[in-house]
Parts: C-alpha cells; sequence; structure tokens
C-alpha cells in the first residue's frame, strides 16, 4: 500500500509542486532579504515573508493532491479519466520551472553575498549633523574666523563609514557599530594610513549621500563600508574597498564565519586594505585584541551606552561591563571603559569627586596590570592625574607614555591639548586641537576644546564661532550655551550673553552663568540671588566656578575666600585657574601669585613641567603651516 501511495504521489506530481514551491520561497526569501533594506523596510518583513511560506507548503501539497491540471482547465483528480491525464506534460513543465527557479535563487544569493552594495540608510540614535561639516574656525585672529585648510588628499586615506546592520530584526546595531569602530582603530594602528576619525565617519550615518561626495567632505581617497548580518552565532560580514575619485570597488568580500571568527575577520579586512593600497608596513600588522565572543558583544553594547553620555545610560553601560570581565577579567579594554565611565559619571555629578576618582583609577589599574603597553589606559590615568589630583606633573608623564605608545590616538592628544592649555601654553594647546581637527572635524568635543582655548586666548569672535559650530552638529550640547554666553558677555556683549545662558540645559552651569551675566547687565539684585541660590545647591561642586563668580564681580576677598574652598573640596577646575580668562579682575592682586605656588600653579612652577606633544610627522608640516598664519597668544 505504501508503495502505491508512493507512484500515486508521484503520478500526481505531489512532489515536484512541493520542490516547486520550495525553490519559489527561496527565490522570494532572497529577493526580500536583498530589497528590503535598499527600501528601508522594516525588519519583520523577512521572518514574516518565511512564516507565510512555512504555512503556504501544506496547502500546496494537498491542493496539488485534489486537483489536476487539464487542457480545458483546472478539475478534481476524481473527475479525470486516467485515459486523458496529461500529469506527465505538466510533470516536465515543472522540471523547467525547478530549474528555472533554482538558477534565479543561486543567482540572487550569489549577488547578496558578492555584488556591489553602497550603505543604506539607517536610523541612528545619535546626534543628526549636517551632509556637509560647517566650516570650522581656526585660532587665526580674534576678529575673524577662518577655516583650517583640509590635509591634502593622500594615496593612502581613507575613511570607514559606518557599517549596516542587516540583521533580520535590525536589533544589531551596537555590533556593526562596533565592528565599524573596532575596524577603524585597527587601520589607524597603520602609520603610513591617514583615516578619519570616528566622529567624522559616524557623522554620515543614515546619509543618502554618493562616495564622491563624503570622500571630498573628508578629503580622503578610499572608502571602506559594508554590512553586518547577524544571528545567534553566526555572523556574516561584507566589506567593500572603494576607490572615491572612480568610484571603483578595488576589493569586495563576505565573510560567512561563527562569532567567534569575528576577530580574525577584522584581522583579514585590514590586511586586505592595507594590501590594496599597497602599504608597505615598517612592523608587524596590527591585530585585534581578542577576547570571549559573548563577551565581545556585551562590550560593544557597553561602549555604545556610555556614548550616550545620560544619568540614565551609564548604570546600564557600567553593569555591562562588569558583565564582560565575569566572563574575560583579563580584558584590558573593559576595564578602561569603567575607568572612562567612572570619570563621565563624576564630570556631571553622578559620583562625588573623591569617589569617582578612585573608582576611575582601581578600574584603570586593573586595566594595566593585564597589559603595561595599553595606551588608551595610560591616558586615563593622565586625566585622572589632572582632574582629580591636581598633578599636572604627574598627568604629564601619564600622557607622555600614552603618546609614546600611541601617537596618533585622537583621544590622547584631545586629553594633552588640555593638559597643555592648564601648563599655561594656551598657543600650543590651540595649534594641537586645530590638528585634530584635521582629522576629526565635525567631532564637537575637539571643537568645543578649540572655542574653550580660543577664549582662553581673548580670541572672543573665534572662540563665538567655535560654539555656535558646535549647535550646529549637536543642538543642546550641555555645557555649550554657557560658554557661548561667557564668550559674549567678555567680548562686551551683555544681553546676547544672557539669552544664550538661558538656553543651557545644564542646571549648574546655567547657575554659574546667570549672576554675571546680571552683574553685567546691571542687575544686581538677581546677580545677588542667582548668586544665593548657586551657593546653596553647588557650593561644593562648584567652588572654582563661584570664586569666578565673584572675581568677575569684582568682589576680591569673597573669590579668594571661595579659592580656599575649592581647596578644601578638591575641586579638579582649579587646574585651569591659570588660564581661565574669568579670574582676570584678580590676575594683579598681590595675593593670587602665593595662592598659585601654594597650590602648585604658579607659573614658575609649571614651566618646569616638561611635556612635548610628538606629531605624527605628517601632521608636523600641517602644524607648522598653520602656526607661521598665527600670532603667538599670551597667557594670562
Amino acid at each position: 500500500m505504501g508503495h502505491g501511495l508512493f507512484a500515486e504521489l508521484k503520478r500526481r506530481n505531489v512532489f515536484k509542486a512541493g520542490v516547486a514551491y520550495l525553490a519559489l520561497g527561496w527565490v522570494v526569501t532572497q529577493v526580500t532579504s536583498t530589497v528590503a533594506p535598499a527600501l528601508n523596510l522594516p525588519g519583520w518583513i523577512v521572518p514574516v515573508v518565511v512564516w507565510i511560506g512555512v504555512i503556504g507548503f501544506p496547502f500546496v501539497i494537498a491542493f496539488s493532491w485534489i486537483y489536476e491540471i487539464t487542457p480545458e482547465g483546472l478539475k478534481r483528480e476524481r473527475e479525470v479519466d486516467r485515459s486523458a491525464s496529461i500529469t506527465h506534460v505538466t510533470g516536465r513543465r515543472m522540471d523547467y520551472l525547478i530549474v528555472a527557479l533554482l538558477v534565479m535563487a543561486i543567482g540572487f544569493t550569489a549577488f547578496d553575498r558578492f555584488g556591489p552594495r553602497r550603505s543604506e540608510p539607517v536610523t541612528s540614535s545619535e546626534t543628526a549633523v549636517p551632509a556637509a561639516p560647517p566650516k570650522v574656525p581656526a585660532a587665526s585672529s580674534a576678529t575673524q574666523a577662518t577655516t583650517p585648510a583640509s590635509p591634502a588628499t593622500g594615496d593612502n586615506s581613507i575613511a570607514v563609514l559606518p557599517f549596516v546592520d542587516m540583521s533580520p530584526a535590525k536589533d544589531q546595531e551596537y555590533f556593526s557599530d562596533g565592528i565599524t569602530e573596532e575596524l577603524l582603530n585597527l587601520l589607524a594602528k597603520v602609520p603610513q594610513l591617514q583615516v578619519t576619525a570616528r566622529t567624522s565617519s559616524f557623522s554620515f550615518k543614515g546619509k543618502e549621500l554618493g562616495i564622491k561626495e563624503i570622500a571630498k567632505t573628508l578629503s580622503v581617497a578610499h572608502i571602506l563600508e559594508g554590512s553586518v548580518r547577524k544571528s545567534g552565532n553566526q555572523v556574516r560580514i561584507t566589506a567593500q574597498l572603494i576607490n572615491a575619485a572612480t568610484d571603483k570597488h578595488l576589493w569586495s568580500e563576505t565573510y560567512d564565519r561563527k562569532l567567534d571568527d569575528v576577530f580574525a575577520i577584522q584581522d583579514e579586512i585590514a590586511g586586505k586594505v592595507v594590501d590594496e593600497l599597497k602599504v608597505t608596513l615598517l612592523g608587524a600588522a596590527p591585530k585585534a585584541r581578542t577576547t570571549d565572543p559573548k563577551a565581545y558583544a556585551l562590550y560593544l553594547q557597553a561602549v555604545q551606552l556610555g556614548r550616550q553620555g545620560t544619568a540614565e545610560a551609564f548604570p546600564k553601560s557600567d553593569a555591562l561591563y562588569r558583565q564582560v570581565l565575569a566572563i574575560d577579567p583579563h580584558y584590558a579594554p573593559a576595564w578602561n571603559g569603567l575607568s572612562k565611565n567612572f570619570v563621565t559619571e563624576t564630570q556631571i555629578s553622578m559620583l562625588s569627586n573623591q569617589d569617582g576618582f578612585a573608582r576611575a583609577r582601581e578600574a584603570v589599574t586593573k586595566a594595566l596590570e593585564i597589559d603595561p603597553e595599553y595606551a588608551p589606559a595610560h591616558a586615563r590615568l593622565g586625566r585622572i592625574a589632572m582632574d582629580g589630583d591636581g598633578d599636572l606633573a604627574a598627568a604629564a608623564k601619564h600622557f607622555e607614555r600614552a603618546l609614546s605608545l600611541d601617537p596618533a590616538d585622537l583621544e590622547v592628544l584631545r586629553n594633552a591639548a588640555v593638559l597643555l592649555s592648564n601648563l599655561g601654553r594656551v598657543d600650543q594647546a590651540l595649534e594641537l586641537e586645530t590638528a585634530i581637527i584635521r582629522r576629526d572635524p565635525v567631532n564637537v568635543d575637539a571643537l568645543f576644546n578649540l572655542g574653550y582655548y580660543q577664549r582662553m586666548a581673548d580670541r572672543y569672535d573665534d572662540a563665538i564661532a567655535s560654539y555656535r559650530t558646535v549647535l550646529s552638529l549637536s543642538p543642546g550640547n550641555g555645557g555649550t550655551p554657557y560658554n557661548l554666553g561667557i564668550a559674549l558677555l567678555l567680548k562686551g556683549d551683555a544681553t546676547g550673553a544672557l539669552a544664550e545662558i538661558e538656553q543651557e540645559k545644564s542646571e549648574n552651569w546655567r547657575m554659574i552663568g546667570l549672576p554675571m551675566a546680571y552683574h553685567a547687565l546691571g542687575r544686581r539684585a538677581e546677580s545677588d540671588q542667582a548668586l544665593t541660590t548657586l551657593i546653596g545647591k553647588y557650593e561644593k561642586d562648584s567652588a572654582e566656578n563661584i570664586a569666578y563668580v565673584y572675581a568677575f564681580r569684582g568682589q576680591a576677598d569673597k573669590a579668594f575666600e571661595w579659592l580656599d574652598k575649592a581647596v578644601e573640596y578638591n575641586d579638579p577646575g582649579l587646574s585651569e585657574i591659570l588660564v581661565e580668562s574669568l579670574f582676570n579682575n584678580i590676575r594683579s592682586d598681590p595675593r593670587l601669585p602665593p595662592f598659585l605656588r601654594k597650590i602648585g600653579k604658579a607659573p614658575e612652577q609649571l614651566s618646569k613641567i616638561e611635556f612635548k606633544v610628538a606629531l605624527p610627522a605628517e601632521w608636523q608640516a600641517e602644524v607648522a603651516a598653520d602656526a607661521a598664519a598665527r600670532p603667538a597668544v599670551t597667557a594670562h
């Protein structure tokens, strides 16, 4: 009976109908997964198509058993005379159909794997930025802002665009972003490559711009782009290296591997880029730092959350870092990331100065116990020494060590610029920050710092332009309206200053700025009330700020009283006292020099601290050209 049933199923083409339906389902699934990202369709489309196919399969089998195609049309099988049946003809036609469908399915699969791609628009939680970055004001004069010349586009210049999350549920953006950043960092370790920094590369995320336009904006000759599709323990990473001038693919590859192989994939992609650009390595090729795959996925999530910089995100990021370290306690980047979180949490008053810096030091020390040559950890110790301890000499040693290990690390260089400013070497800080912005033209942190150094150099127009650029890139950026207001205040525009300070979203900074703006407008009672409110809420967190509010108001005795409180409260703001322009009214007070000597910040003390930043060779000519076009800066 079983044999008879099999023969009947075969005669009625039930098997062939099933095969044809499966082949058709394969084609439809491949087409959907290929075109859905390009059409920006929701991530659930592909799974729904698959489930519709699964549900439809038994109906197709039943239909092919019950019905038969005849010259007169579709009839129930029991109504057809066996002698007149044409099932054998239908079977041959179905053979042709099956072959055609299989060819189509294989073709779409090949296209999906090997075909050229462009970065599809994706939804990003990051701050939106203009398609083309606005001009960045350079520190050229006190009256006119100019744009730093973009570096010449070298043959070995490259930008790594954010890889697209192609996962069915579109829930792996943290992973695709993390892979992109890891590749970028890996390529940046090749001295012969000029790699655009993360912030500028990621500014094009979700933007429908052509390769040539992006490359022109970033002043690079090549673009590396791709996609990531992660499902469970399987990952597919596709990467393409493109010559921006010709829009020609120099190399393209798709890697279908298990998650355990993700580090090897990163090494292979970096190696291919180096080979294609004909870079001659002077030493060993850089390798990705490995860890447990599960720990790595958690680490990437922790990094993404920490980058949000909010009071809500930091506890989640901290918890993820601890999960990483529970799996792999020897993963130095996780210890360093946790330390970085603690420093930022201290800066935004989530942790006290004493507790926050102590936690940060403990975490980063563990990173260095694991890897004594881990440059970011040395830089983190430098920041803790500078802000937490007020020990600029120790900070200099930590930063010098970090730069000796990784001289092109932009975050280390930004911290080095802060130290230069705190040492009173504002001209050097300006030069270094301008060089950084060449590599990272839309980094709001770098532009914010540039504005700060310009204000310290009394270049108020330049500072105003820089802060307005920051706000155009990141509206509402915490601290920027306040600093813009202070620059306007020092320039003499008290009305404009108050308008900006009132827009400040950070309560602490807004409360610091208001008493100065009211004072400049002659609204003494409001200034007194605002200052009383500030002291009542932020006495221990903002003692140094309160001191310069009093200094700005011309109350020298109260200013020195609060400077003593700042020492008592270990206020990290004292690191900036030598250059902070809001202390200008007490610069000639005879009490200031002995106070500076007491805290180790007198000019003669700071001049003894040896700290030089040796920029990568390819940067030095650019810095020299900028310096030649810029007048010297005299610290306050």
